[in-house]
């Protein structure tokens, strides 16, 4: 029979068992594990993004809470946007400019100040809309991301970034798994099936211009495979550009936005 632990050693022992408990249930509860004929088995990032954007493409909507941050200040957006079947948004803004309202209806964005005129552009050059824009319709900036499918990102980093699982933590009230992902610039944007050759070179300009050569996100996603929250990073000659975006009460959509006026 082994001798009896010291108190110590035996008190040590507990905490390592309740540690390696821990870790387990994290790992349970973030849907970073599924059941494999009986056995538990972990779940790569690359299926479990996948699977997360696909859950919230299928739900064709949700409520998004933006902050942008970087060496031109801070942004903010929040609102309603839906896709797919409806494609509309009605998101209150905060930024250079002061308040704003976007409100998207069938591919046609109207922005509005307090007290300024609304102006008005197709999804395609949502660009255009960006105070600190160059006038371009490029894809990929601050509006085309507020107006788009979140998960459309984590589907694209799953398909050309290098993956890495962070383990689970407490996100919104519930234990989450948190994935991080970097890749290149053309590499990121590329692995968008729909951008088309011409917006995906005005793309690498926009990015080369600026100094970015990698992107990284960041992505918490809730048992289910729910996408709670993403978090884009993007290092550059004038600084790092940080977009924290909140995603949450999945297939809420606007009801019937009408333009600015």
């Amino acid at each position: 029979m082994p001798p009896a632990l010291r108190p110590a050693a035996q008190g040590a022992a507990l905490l390592l068992l309740a540690g390696a408990l821990t870790a387990c249930s994290l790992m349970a509860v973030s849907g970073d594990r599924t059941p494999d004929g009986g056995a538990a088995t972990v779940r790569p990032p690359k299926q479990v993004l996948l699977s997360a954007a696909q859950a919230l493409d299928d739900v064709g909507g949700a409520r998004i809470e933006a902050v942008e941050e970087g060496p031109d200040g801070r942004r903010t957006a929040s609102g309603t946007v839906s896709w797919g079947a409806r494609d509309d948004a009605e998101l209150a803004l905060t930024d250079e400019r002061g308040s704003g309202r976007l409100r998207v209806q069938d591919g046609t964005l109207d922005l509005g100040y307090d007290g300024a005129p609304a102006r008005r552009a197709e999804r395609a050059a949502a660009e255009s809309l960006d105070p600190r824009g160059n006038g371009g319709g490029y894809a990929g900036g601050w509006f085309t991301g507020l107006v788009t499918n979140p998960g459309g990102r984590a589907h694209a980093m799953a398909l050309a970034g290098k993956l890495t699982s962070l383990g689970g933590e407490q996100l919104a009230g519930t234990t989450v798994a948190h994935y991080r992902g970097s890749a290149s610039v053309a590499e990121f944007f590329a692995a968008d099936e729909g951008i088309g050759e011409a917006r995906l070179a005005a793309v690498l300009v926009y990015y080369r211009e600026r100094g970015v050569t990698t992107i990284g996100y960041d992505f918490w996603v809730a048992p289910g495979d729910h996408l709670l929250r993403l978090r884009a990073s993007a290092q550059g000659s004038a600084g790092t550009v940080v977009t924290t975006t909140d995603v949450s009460e999945t297939g809420t959509a606007p009801e019937g936005p009408a333009a600015a006026g």
